[in-house]
């Protein structure tokens, strides 16, 4: 169903009706900012290491706080998507969104397997680290530039029925 201005609209009116009384979209509200937080903070560390050769400990740790920040997020957001739109994950509005989490995902996931497994150089994990990183910001990206599609259109849908 295309929306006045042609473009589908990324929810149904239940949908929305579902998102806004939910307590994952508060949830997801809370987590996405802490969660780049943690990711700022991060970035700096693994930064400040990998060009002075300090803090490997501080940078481990805040890449493992990282990834359980985007574990949550990732579990929270599939429990969202199961209730607003009725699938775990990949629906049809965010399902490029989702495509692309996998990949950030992984490689958050191919660091902790190698750093508890020792594989690489804590340097090469680092760099692991610094992809994962690089994804996430992509990924950020695509969410907020649905956060705003989705405020236009609400905007939109209020001016029509004013």
């Amino acid at each position: 169903m295309m929306g006045f201005d042609g473009v589908e609209p990324l929810y149904t009116a239940d949908q929305r009706k579902r998102r806004d009384e939910s307590v994952w979209t508060l949830i997801q509200g809370l987590l996405a900012p802490i969660q780049f937080l943690i990711f700022g903070v991060s970035l700096f560390l693994v930064i400040r290491f990998l060009t002075t050769g300090e803090g490997e400990g501080a940078a481990e740790i805040s890449i493992l706080l990282k990834t359980m920040a985007l574990y949550a997020i990732m579990i929270t957001g599939s429990i969202w998507e199961k209730v607003v739109f009725d699938e775990w994950l990949f629906a049809k509005a965010f399902f490029w969104e989702d495509v692309f989490s996998m990949a950030v995902l992984a490689l958050h996931t191919a660091y902790l397997l190698m750093l508890f497994n020792g594989w690489g150089t804590t340097h090469q994990q680092m760099y692991v680290a610094l992809a994962a990183y690089a994804t996430y910001v992509i990924n950020a990206g695509q969410f907020l530039w649905k956060l705003r599609i989705a405020r236009l259109q609400s905007d939109n849908a209020l001016a029509v029925t004013a």
